[in-house]
């Protein structure tokens, strides 16, 4: 397969935090979802793997090359969604456009302006009165027409409605139909990525709990309910991120074969979501 991402024991130290030897990579005409709550380290890995801040350890390599020491062809093949426009309000989307063009000589503008007619924009619109989904539809038409091979989007969907979410993900299925192209999607909202991710990276507190194929993920874990008398010790031992009331609990494991004659017919073993995967992992680690 051709990699175009790879990341190896990446890691970053702050004062109050710290990346830890995050490993995965990304093929060619995949989907990654990069997933953990807000504040897990998803847009400090980002940073780092664009070397907008500067790693303390690991490698880097996007297309083979490290984007510390690559020339722009780097830059060229990469787009850029993050959840807000970093520009002046005051700006149209014609201003954002012409700042934007000179910067990428694969600049594409009859691309450019079919993306602007397919998402309904109107560029004339000062950017601090586009609403949310616009800006994001604004910043996907600006990454889209330069060529890039490689997608990065930073909590793309962060706060938009489950229309517009739809309409995005729909607008995504259409862009990896050209198998040339990869979307690395950072987001704490799990639902999307059930529905377009081909892998799934889960970070936690900056670590990494797993980075996998989706299907493998949600074929792993299943989500035991159960009254709280089947709660016992032993079941106990083979769950994580435990939940109990005085009628029932809930919890996750990747031993549903083992669990289900312990907590016997009252209890329900069922599919796992990535958002319960995400929650209960959390839960657990913040016991633990």
């Amino acid at each position: 397969m051709d990699t175009i991402l790879r990341v190896e024991n990446l890691s970053k130290r702050f004062p109050r935090f710290t990346l830890v030897g995050l490993s995965f990579s990304l093929e060619r005409g995949y989907v990654m979802g990069f997933i953990g709550q807000n504040g897990a380290g998803k847009t400090t890995t980002i940073k780092c793997i664009m070397d907008l801040i500067r790693r303390d350890a690991g490698t880097v390599e996007v297309f083979g090359m490290d984007p510390r020491t690559a020339g722009p062809e780097v830059r060229e093949k990469i787009g850029f969604v993050y959840d807000e426009l970093s520009v002046p309000g005051k700006l149209t989307g014609n201003d954002v456009r012409r700042f934007t063009a000179p910067l990428y000589g694969g600049w594409d503008e009859p691309l450019f302006r079919r993306h602007v007619k397919e998402f309904d924009l109107d560029l004339g619109q000062q950017v601090d009165k586009l609403s949310r989904g616009q800006k994001v539809k604004l910043s996907l038409a600006l990454a889209l027409s330069h060529g890039a091979e490689l997608l990065i989007m930073d909590e793309p969907t962060s706060g938009l409605d489950p229309v517009f979410r739809a309409e995005l993900l729909d607008i995504l299925y259409g862009i990896i139909q050209d198998e040339r192209k990869s979307i690395f999607f950072s987001t704490h909202i799990t639902s999307d990525l059930e529905k377009i991710a081909d892998a799934i990276t889960f970070i936690d507190d900056g670590r990494l709990v797993f980075s996998d194929a989706k299907d493998a993920v949600m074929e792993r874990f299943r989500l035991v309910r159960g009254p709280a008398d089947s709660l016992t010790p032993q079941v106990s031992a083979l769950c994580v991120g435990t939940r109990a009331t005085a009628s029932g609990f809930e919890a996750l494991t990747e031993k549903a074969a083992e669990v289900a004659p312990l907590v016997g017919p009252r209890a329900v073993i069922e599919r796992a979501s990535l958002e319960d995967i995400m929650v209960h992992t959390v839960r657990r680690n913040a016991v633990t």
